[in-house]
């Protein structure tokens, strides 16, 4: 049952930041979005998941942060 409520939460806020890169074109979250989205496909337990999501999300926010993809 934890990894079913872990899959909703990262899948949701991957689908935020795909969203918010698409409608901003901004690649990182775009493809951070992407990643988070596809890491709940692949991931066995919630610690795992959770683990992966607040990874890619650092990275998101870390490649952000140094201006990496924007146009």
């Amino acid at each position: 049952m934890d990894t079913l409520w872990a899959s909703v939460l990262w899948g949701a806020v991957g689908s935020g930041f795909f969203i918010y890169g698409k409608k901003q074109d901004k690649t990182v979250p775009l493809i951070g979005g992407l990643v988070m989205i596809g890491s709940t496909y692949f991931c066995e337990t919630a610690l795992v998941m959770s683990v992966v999501g607040v990874a890619v999300t650092a990275g998101i926010w870390w490649l952000t942060k140094r201006g990496v993809g924007e146009e």
